[in-house]
């Protein structure tokens, strides 16, 4: 993609040239180009993407650019943008430059001095159109109302602001990499290419450590069914035989939810997907479970995070370890694969509950279906998140560190730090090894480390219920 990008656009002065720029989604075609680029075009805007995490930042594209849109999804992407902003600003320095994504407005300080004009978190596609077509509304735009969570650090909440309520269109994924060059199911002995898509925003629920509840405030808004299976229907027509639905809770909206994959299931029914979904919605809506199975949902992705109680209240997760073991066995009965994730770091762990989290690990046979990055995640604590309202997390907080986009955090007791920082460097050194092999090494480190006797054998052979038995995306789930 070079200067003839915005041809059209060089010959009609009155149209917009608009760069919506990506740097990483976890091995994801990102959804949060292809939506605002569909809204854009419609309005006659030139747009060109850019997925850095697969494609090259094209210099003449941004010299040629009247707006630039970064998409901050998550916190890594957001802290790979950084450099990246710095960068088109020098390539660019007459382009209006803005961010949209669950990490825009919560770090809108930051992105501002950064020279970020404005910043779009929820439903941001309306806003989004607004800032790019019309300058004069940039100085209304460029300020939105923070929510609740943004500003109210460590004190009360702020009133409740109503997210929008937008009439969705089908994304356009023009420009693009192709889907084969992200992500692959990983299906017994076959691969599969992955398409992704949403079919709902927000939660209803506020997980305290959670990046969607400073922005949707417990909201969220539904994408109607015929405009999930058009985007679905653009990525089969591209080679796409697995869905991932991105929805923060799948189960939201049960009824909805069905309604989506019977649809889908009736016109494409050889392609499979995965969705997420709270442990306690598995257990409220268990019945609904096997509709899943029966139309193509080749396994669940939930947040399990703890099966420490006392860090489950803290995390307000609202399910206990006995709701997580009872989830499991729901689906083992039914043959869906459960993949759970974790924080096992947090200021309330404890070296003892860390070897308890790996006992349960393999009591529940789920050594095969936990990606290895999962032993090793330390509690984010962002701007914005509900978690600097405890006393206990302020307690245990240094200065906000602006490079690494959070504020750092020291656990009581400096063997539980040590420990993460041996179990990080082992898995990240182990990402694509055996997941029985990477699990028995985490567990012997932790027997050291805490001076227990580990029983041999740490895995025990199960022939049944080995790697290649557990579908799994070959881009493990980070943040």
């Amino acid at each position: 993609m070079g200067a003839g990008v915005y041809e059209t656009a060089m010959c009609h002065n009155a149209i917009v040239r608009v760069v919506l720029i990506s740097t990483y989604e976890m091995g994801r075609q990102p959804f949060g180009l292809a939506s605002p680029a569909a809204w854009l075009r419609r309005e006659g805007a030139e747009v060109a993407v850019f997925d850095l995490s697969r494609q090259r930042l094209d210099e003449p594209a941004m010299a040629a650019a009247s707006v630039v849109a970064f998409y901050l999804p998550m916190h890594t992407a957001t802290r790979l943008a950084l450099p990246v902003i710095d960068r088109v600003r020098a390539l660019a320095p007459a382009a209006r430059l803005c961010a949209f994504g669950l990490y825009a407005p919560p770090n809108a300080d930051l992105l501002r001095r950064k020279g970020i004009a404005a910043m779009f978190g929820a439903e941001f596609e309306a806003d989004l159109v607004a800032f790019a077509t019309n300058s004069q509304a940039e100085e209304a735009l460029a300020q939105p109302a923070a929510p609740a969570d943004v500003s109210a650090r460590a004190g009360a909440p702020a009133a409740k602001a109503a997210v929008a309520r937008l009439a969705f269109i089908a994304p356009d994924r023009a420009g693009l990499p192709p889907p084969q060059l992200y992500a692959t199911l990983q299906d017994g002995g076959t691969r599969r290419v992955v398409g992704y898509t949403e079919a709902s925003r927000g939660c209803k629920h506020r997980c305290r450590h959670c990046p969607v509840v400073p922005v949707y405030d417990g909201q969220f808004r539904i994408v109607p069914a015929d405009i999930v299976v058009s985007d679905i229907a653009a990525q089969v027509e591209r080679g796409v035989e697995h869905v991932t639905f991105g929805d923060p809770d799948f189960f939201n909206g049960p009824a909805h939810a069905l309604h989506v994959v019977d649809a889908v299931h009736d016109r494409f029914p050889t392609l499979t997907y995965d969705v997420t979904i709270k442990v306690e919605h598995l257990l409220r809506h268990a019945d609904l479970l096997p509709r899943l199975v029966d139309t193509g949902c080749r396994f669940v992705t939930s947040a399990v995070e703890a099966v420490d109680n006392v860090v489950l209240a803290r995390l307000d997760k609202g399910h206990t370890a006995a709701d997580v073991e009872r989830a499991v066995e729901v689906c083992a009965g039914i043959g869906l694969p459960l993949a759970p994730t974790f924080v096992p770091f947090t200021p309330w762990t404890t070296l003892d509950g860390y070897l308890e989290l790996l006992r349960t690990v393999q009591r529940l046979r789920l050594v095969d279906a936990v990606a290895p990055i999962q032993y090793a995640i330390r509690l984010l604590v962002s701007e914005g998140s509900l978690l600097l309202r405890l006393p206990d997390v302020q307690a245990r907080l240094r200065p906000f560190d602006a490079a690494a986009l959070m504020y750092p955090w020291v656990h009581a007791d400096p063997r539980v730090d040590a420990l993460q920082r041996e179990i990080q460097w082992l898995v990240g050194r182990g990402m694509t090894a055996d997941r029985a092999g990477v699990f028995g090494q985490v567990q012997a480190l932790a027997a050291e480390m805490t001076g227990r006797v580990v029983p041999a054998p740490l895995v025990a052979p199960d022939a049944d219920f080995r790697r290649t038995a557990v579908p799994y995306l070959n881009e493990p789930w980070y943040c």
